[in-house]
């Protein structure tokens, strides 16, 4: 039924032509089209990768060599050793072996980009492809190693809440997992990876549409995937996302970057984890374009603000060209300035409804002090506001950005001493994504209770 038909039976309800009978009222069916249809965009490192080895690869030590030997026969959740053998699949992200030094070197040199300034693109290193499995569930967003789903829980806390209001995995609720050491470049720039992502997410989000009665998706995000959620929005028609978005919802979205990210690039960051050497995994991390992608924005991180102090020098978000090539890192400084640059100059609003579910009150990098050792070594933090990895004025950045965009809707919603990742599991937080899902299904529901009640009459 179109909206016209809708308005108009809304339309005789209220003004008492058409009398519901009490059954109709009390009597609530949950189906799949009842409910707008739900996309989860996970954010950097959070849906599982697989890899296999070609007979390019070359590994760097004997170990790493055996460390291959073992990874093709190597995975409790495989149903056939034959045939993990034959296609010589395996699960790389998450993988716990590489916390234990050196298979971290293995894991960093496989998982590594090389950009190719001739062709304007990244590419995997040689004899390794990576892939992503169950594009379009949620699969492979649940736990990032499903055999140890207490410490790698990720959005399994969020997609049970979902599936306690009538959601359920293929049905009105899918995950668009992606390769997520890629990024993206403007239109017309070389991106193929990046640029066939977004292009499946746009047949996704039509599938799911299709398959529940044509209503529009919510777009549900984390982190990075705001980010690539964002642009898809700003690179389709006005009439394709009005037919197709009906919101989005982006949980601690880092709209203009952070200042971690200069310290990932400047000595390694490992999430914490005590048995991990920063220095091991800091080129893989370096050569990432989604890790370029989220350095400090000029355009969010205004002013002279100094982001990195060092003996010898002071780096503001204007200076991040100037940064790569102090830390040794000069091969950075071109795709930043061709691609990342004129890719984050703009916010441009993509008039759908947006509410931005951010953490607050949590101790964020803020500035970083580096010593005479250099950037070998950790920095001196000096924290401000935040979720922990994303500083306030980054999380803030839309809302700043659009405040007079007449045809742009943004809603904030901060939770205080809510971190980063917290927000996928905490309670506030969860329960805040269900009212706002439940709010915008309520009007679907009363459209379908109207549309079994005018059938009845009819019939």
């Amino acid at each position: 039924m179109n909206t016209t038909k809708q308005s108009a039976i809304l339309i005789m309800l209220t003004l008492g032509i058409l009398q519901p009978t009490c059954s109709i009222i009390t009597t609530t069916t949950t189906i799949s089209n009842h409910l707008y249809p739900v996309i989860l965009v996970p954010g950097s490192g959070g849906n599982q990768l697989e890899a296999r080895l070609t007979a390019a690869y070359k590994p760097s030590t004997l170990l790493c060599k055996a460390w291959r030997d073992r990874s093709m026969v190597r995975d409790s959740d495989a149903v056939d050793d034959e045939m993990l053998e034959k296609d010589g699949w395996y699960r790389i992200w998450f993988d716990p072996t590489v916390l234990v030094g050196p298979f971290t070197k293995c894991f960093s040199e496989r998982m590594m980009l090389y950009y190719d300034e001739v062709s304007d693109d990244y590419y995997n290193a040689p004899g390794v492809e990576i892939r992503v499995p169950n594009f379009g569930s949620t699969k492979s967003l649940l736990y990032l190693d499903p055999s140890l789903k207490q410490i790698t829980v990720y959005m399994a806390p969020l997609v049970e809440s979902l599936e306690s209001i009538g959601y359920s995995d293929g049905n009105n609720l899918f995950g668009a997992p992606y390769d997520f050491r890629y990024g993206l470049a403007n239109e017309g720039q070389s991106c193929r990876v990046g640029s066939k992502y977004l292009k499946d997410l746009t047949h996704l989000i039509e599938q799911a549409s299709a398959s529940n009665g044509g209503n529009p998706v919510i777009i549900v995000s984390h982190s990075l995937g705001g980010l690539f959620a964002l642009q898809l929005l700003t690179r389709r028609s006005p009439s394709w996302r009005q037919k197709y978005v009906k919101h989005f919802i982006a949980l601690s979205g880092p709209w203009g970057g952070t200042v971690q990210e200069m310290a990932t690039f400047a000595s390694g960051y490992t999430l914490g984890i005590p048995l991990v050497n920063p220095l091991l995994v800091r080129q893989e991390q370096r050569s990432s374009e989604s890790n370029l992608w989220l350095m400090p924005s000029p355009k969010v991180f205004r002013g002279s603000k100094p982001l990195v102090i060092t003996p010898n020098a002071t780096y503001t978000a204007r200076a991040i060209a100037k940064f790569l090539g102090d830390i040794g890192f000069s091969e950075g400084i071109h795709p930043y300035k061709t691609r990342i640059v004129p890719l984050t100059e703009r916010l441009e609003a993509p008039n759908v409804p947006i509410t931005c579910v951010i953490g607050s009150g949590v101790k964020t990098p803020e500035t970083l002090f580096y010593g005479d050792k250099g950037f070998d070594e950790q920095p001196d933090i000096v924290y401000g506001d935040g979720d922990g990895t994303v500083n306030m004025v980054s999380l803030l950045a839309l809302e700043e950005e659009w405040r007079d965009e007449k045809n742009q809707t943004i809603e904030v919603i901060k939770l205080d001493g809510v971190s980063h990742t917290e927000i996928l599991r905490d309670r506030n937080a969860l329960d805040e994504v269900l009212r706002i899902v439940r709010g915008l299904n309520s009007d679907i529901t009363l459209y379908h209770k109207t549309e079994e009640y005018v059938h009845e009459r009819m019939y």
